[in-house]
């Protein structure tokens, strides 16, 4: 999987998931170039999403949301993820 292929995926999830005002997904793959974890096929985004869906929950229970939300990606495809609530 290529990473426009993953934020693909990623962005659909998440907007079939939860009633999104705003959502913004980069790819910060080269931050992690350099580290000894780092793996050929997986991927590092920085999400920023505006849902007022999320503004009910904490920070810490809206992330768990995402992060069962993308579950497989997570697994699979992402080294590491920065999810920024706006």
């Amino acid at each position: 999987m290529n990473i426009n292929e993953l934020i693909i995926i990623v962005k659909n999830k998440l907007e079939s998931s939860i009633v999104v005002q705003e959502l913004k997904i980069e790819d910060k793959s080269f931050l992690h170039i350099n580290h000894k974890s780092h793996e050929k096929g997986k991927f590092h985004l920085k999400i920023n999403i505006r849902a007022k869906e999320l503004d009910k929950y904490s920070k810490i229970s809206a992330t768990k949301k995402i992060y069962a939300i993308l579950k497989v990606e997570l697994e699979k495809y992402i080294h590491s993820i920065q999810i920024s609530f706006i």
